[in-house]
């Protein structure tokens, strides 16, 4: 059952085409991953979908539990069940971790979410701030993830800045999300947190040019492209290749 429908939604920003007639259907209580080269639009279709200033007017419908919610901003859409971890988390000057974990309003045992990510009790006390590195507040947004318990997480790199052995814990944390039965989209060029996922898109040049289980999508990471629109696809005897690819 899908809980997040695409139905052709495009969207331009200062004239420029980044989103082309994106139809996605990302099933409840699965993980996904949706990835690409840079620039290929995945962090542009996490934003559109949390509804972020600049991102929302756009052509086409989101829907969300069967309900549209194009009109709804951010607030609104978080209000539903919606929520995005940045690639690089936001700094809150003054607020302590554990006030942070609690902001969700529900019950948090802050020493076991710390746990979950890796982290010892004895960051509960600490701002998050300047004095965390980047890593540690991925993990800290984590965590607040799963006290929140959304019913739609969106991880944009969740790979970004972290250690091989933190790595670890954040796929720890992708497979609790998935037992709680939040639906998870992992925005990534990646192939090991690919791996995490169930399912896959391949994004190009805004545009969705293949999807299926993440096997299919493995060879993007082998240097095989799909074929596809982009203006910078490679040509075969002057015609552009069509069946396997470049």
């Amino acid at each position: 059952m899908g809980i997040l429908e695409l139905k052709d939604v495009s969207l331009k920003i200062n004239g420029k085409q980044i989103l082309s007639g994106l139809n996605v259907d990302f099933w409840e209580g699965h993980v996904h991953a949706v990835v690409g080269p840079n620039g290929a639009g995945k962090s542009t279709l996490a934003y559109t979908i949390m509804g972020l200033e600049g991102y929302r007017n756009i052509d086409g419908e989101i829907i969300f539990e069967g309900e549209p919610i194009k009109d709804l901003n951010v607030t609104e859409r978080a209000r539903k069940g919606i929520t995005l971890a940045w690639q690089e988390p936001a700094r809150y000057e003054g607020l302590s971790v554990k006030k942070f974990l609690m902001a969700s309003g529900k019950k948090v045992d802050v020493e076991d979410i710390l746990e979950k990510v890796g982290l010892g009790v004895e960051y509960a006390e600490r701002a998050v701030d300047k004095t965390l590195s980047g890593g540690e507040r991925k993990k800290i947004e984590l965590a607040s993830i799963l006290a929140m318990k959304p019913k739609l997480v969106m991880l944009d790199e969740p790979d970004s800045g972290i250690d091989v052995a933190s790595l670890e814990k954040i796929f720890e944390a992708i497979k609790m999300l998935k037992e709680e039965g939040t639906t998870v989209i992992l925005i990534t060029h990646s192939l090991a947190v690919l791996k995490q996922a169930e399912h896959a898109f391949l994004m190009c040049n805004g545009m969705i040019v293949d999807k299926g289980r993440v096997e299919k999508i493995i060879p993007f990471f082998e240097g095989k492209c799909v074929p596809c629109r982009h203006k910078n696809m490679p040509e075969l005897n002057g015609k552009e290749e069509d069946e396997d690819g470049c």
